[in-house]
């Protein structure tokens, strides 16, 4: 029995412990308010709490929240919802009341608006990619080049001749090409009149390519219509070693790889007598295309970045019987090219929000040319240097700055008989460029920069200012557009007579829509490129004697449209382009503006590949059409006055796995025989009846057929070349 002193002890232990409960429930704190979106649409599901505990709720249908907390002082509320950017509130527990929350778009995701204004992208890692690195190989008329490739883009025009890019209007000398950042200065192999040209680069190394048609990054300069940003690859798969047996010569590549650094290595031999003593074209060749090339990427990860170095080298040798109405027996020409380029990058990150890309490259270049008994010898040696920061501020606001350097030596020496004269000039260009990307919300993003460059030739400084916008106008469709200025020196073989001269100018105004969404792609373009200070001179070529200016301007305007579907028939993937061109400009030897011969009206392409899986066989598909190309007909009045024939080429491709790392594969180009023209020559003098002579220009032959055998030794026993064919 417990005594009274027990029984009032008890009651005050009680007493006590009632007072803690009591006073635990009257020291609970509310917090509470509403999460909404920018435009004050309630979020259900919004997770909220404070940071270190276990207190929180979730947001109700209307965007409220309410939960009671023990905690105080000053806490950290946090709230956080997907597809939006996470809020942190810091505040004393007591002033977490009635809070009014609206959440940003987190700009981060899939969704987020991108800036497409002129720009094709060609990367597994894009967003929205108009071509995939494979199809650069797989297309039926692209030959395994990057040019052939994207001449089935809209936006280039067909100059069947020629080969090399000719984008919106723009000469091929107004395309520029870059590797992992750094300047290509001589892009193209060598070749002569009628005679189509190849990228030097295979597309082996790549895996990622940036085409730009117009309104492109103020990080690029010296290119008046377009850039092509080529990425080759950062860490490859696995060791391997590729062999090719092909109907006009062999290659061979291996890759190794160790625990932070791989080497890839491709080597090829090119001998075009083979095919032509098998299938004669109309050349008259004394020494058929000759060619041996060579390339590598070295590749060293650091913790915070990656060291890339590429090396490529190639040498050519032909010699050939040109037909020329004004020769009767010919004109004999030769030509031997040796071609070395070389760069290294290094990009990496200094911190969470700052990261440097540093790199430089090297060309040489030797080219000799003979034309019936005179001979020309050119060399060039050139470097680019580059470095850029980029400084991330927040998901919403990044700015990029950096500077950079050009440099050419070019010097000609030319020999007639016993005449001889020797040109050249050196050209030190220095740029700084600064662009910051604003993105506002998920639907509306700006890319604002400028660009400012210094000729020690011209002794001139030109500054370019550039802008791109984007707006979302559905969850699959956006509208984008760009404005820009862009400065380029002239090319070498005006520069070797003369510095008395400005640099050439364009503006480019481009207002883009593309759709995309469920394996499909539509993009409509329309543009106008207005151009100003373009080189004129007075004689039928650049000479040393010619009177040179910078009086020359032109324009071009037009559209483009694209469509790329591979969802819709079963293992077919095809895509439709077309491009309509308006251009005038008045430029070299042009006596009145006219519209250049290498720009067509209307350009079409269609491509298609099929994977038959019974037959173990992707089958390719391209036809390619171009409207005709103006010439001068000395015959009548007017200059590049009438048009010739339209182009027109139908190539097919068949590539079959013999097993899993052995591939056979065909391909034709001009598989119908189109009798194609490339313009005409007409003779320097009138005949008896006073009428001027003229002759066809024919491709050297109607159709290519090509056969090779790729065979492929990996870790895996899986990989093959399909993917480079």
């Amino acid at each position: 029995m417990k005594t009274v002193h027990q029984q009032q002890y008890l009651k005050f232990v009680i007493g006590i412990v009632c007072f803690l409960f009591v006073s635990i429930g009257y020291s609970q704190t509310t917090i509470s308010g509403r999460v909404t979106e920018s435009n004050g649409t309630p979020i259900l599901g919004a997770n909220v709490y404070l940071e270190g505990t276990y207190g929180g709720t979730s947001s109700d249908i209307e965007g409220n929240f309410s939960f009671e907390t023990s905690e105080t002082g000053t806490q950290t509320l946090v709230i956080s919802f997907v597809s939006f950017e996470t809020f942190t509130l810091q505040s004393s527990v007591s002033e977490l009341k009635n809070l009014t929350i609206k959440l940003r778009e987190d700009v981060n995701s899939l969704d987020t608006v991108v800036i497409s204004a002129g720009t094709f992208e060609a990367s597994d890692n894009s967003k929205i990619s108009v071509l995939k690195p494979l199809d650069v190989v797989t297309t039926a008329s692209a030959l395994g080049d990057f040019v052939g490739a994207l001449q089935t883009l809209p936006g280039t025009t067909t100059v069947a001749e020629d080969g090399r890019l000719f984008v919106r209007g723009g000469s091929a000398e107004e395309t520029q090409i870059f590797i992992d950042g750094i300047r290509v200065f001589t892009p193209y192999g060598s070749t002569t009149n009628n005679i189509p040209t190849r990228g030097r680069y295979s597309p082996f190394l790549f895996d990622g390519i940036t085409f730009s048609t117009g309104g492109y990054s103020a990080e690029y300069g010296q290119a008046l219509s377009s850039v092509l940003l080529l990425s080759t690859i950062d860490e490859p798969v696995q060791e391997k070693t590729d062999i090719s047996i092909m109907s006009v010569g062999l290659g061979l590549g291996n890759t190794q790889k160790w625990e932070k650094s791989s080497l890839s290595v491709n080597a090829s031999y090119i001998n075009l007598l083979p095919y032509v003593e098998a299938l004669p074209d109309r050349k008259k060749w004394k020494k058929p295309f000759e060619a041996l090339a060579g390339e590598s990427v070295f590749r060293q990860q650091f913790n915070k970045g990656l060291l890339k170095i590429y090396v490529a080298f190639d040498a050519t040798d032909f010699e050939l019987n040109q037909e020329d109405i004004n020769f009767e027996e010919g004109i004999d020409f030769k030509l031997k090219n040796n071609n070395f380029y070389t760069n290294a990058s290094y990009s990496g990150a200094l911190s969470d929000s700052w990261k440097i890309f540093g790199g430089a490259s090297y060309t040489y270049a030797k080219t000799d040319i003979g034309i019936i008994t005179d001979e020309v010898n050119n060399t060039e040696h050139s470097a680019h240097l580059k470095f850029k920061l980029r400084k991330r501020y927040s998901n919403r606001v990044k700015v990029l700055f950096g500077a950079e350097q050009f440099l050419t030596d070019f010097d000609e020496t030319f020999q007639a008989d016993l005449f001889q004269a020797t040109y050249g000039f050196k050209n030190n260009i220095s740029a700084v460029f600064t662009e910051a990307d604003l993105i506002f919300s998920k639907k509306f993003a700006v890319k604002v920069g400028a660009r400012g460059e210094y000729s020690e030739l011209f002794e001139e400084f030109t500054l370019s200012p550039r802008i791109s916008l984007a707006y979302k106008t559905g969850k699959n469709s956006q509208l984008s557009l760009a404005y820009g200025d862009f400065y380029q020196q002239p090319q070498n073989d005006i520069l070797k007579f003369t510095d008395n001269l400005e640099a050439q100018n364009t503006q480019h105004y481009i207002l883009n829509y593309q759709y995309a969404a469920n394996n499909r792609i539509f993009r409509a373009e329309v543009f106008r490129k207005e151009y100003s200070n373009l080189v004129t001179y007075n004689s039928d070529f650049p000479e040393f004697n010619s009177d040179f200016t910078s009086n020359g301007d032109g324009y071009a305007q037009g559209f483009d449209l694209f469509f790329r579907d591979n969802k819709s028939i079963k293992s077919v993937d095809y895509w439709l382009s077309y491009s309509y061109l308006d251009s005038e400009r008045k430029y070299n030897n042009f006596p009145v503006d006219a519209t250049p011969s290498f720009a067509n009206t209307h350009n079409v392409s269609v491509v298609a590949k099929y994977w038959i899986k019974d037959w173990k066989s992707q089958i390719g598909f391209s036809h390619q059409y171009g409207s005709g190309r103006t010439y001068t007909n000395p015959n009548k009045d007017g200059f590049l006055q009438e048009k010739a024939k339209g182009y027109n080429s139908l190539s097919l491709n068949w590539a079959y796995l013999i097993s899993p790392q052995k591939i056979l594969y065909l391909s034709v180009n001009n598989v119908l025989g189109f009798k194609n023209i490339n313009g005409y020559q007409y003779a320097d003098a009138p005949n008896m009846n006073g009428v001027f002579n003229r002759r066809t220009l024919r491709p050297a032959a109607d159709q290519f057929f090509f056969v090779g055998f790729f065979w492929t030794l990996s870790d895996d026993g899986k990989e093959n070349q399909l993917d480079n064919l």
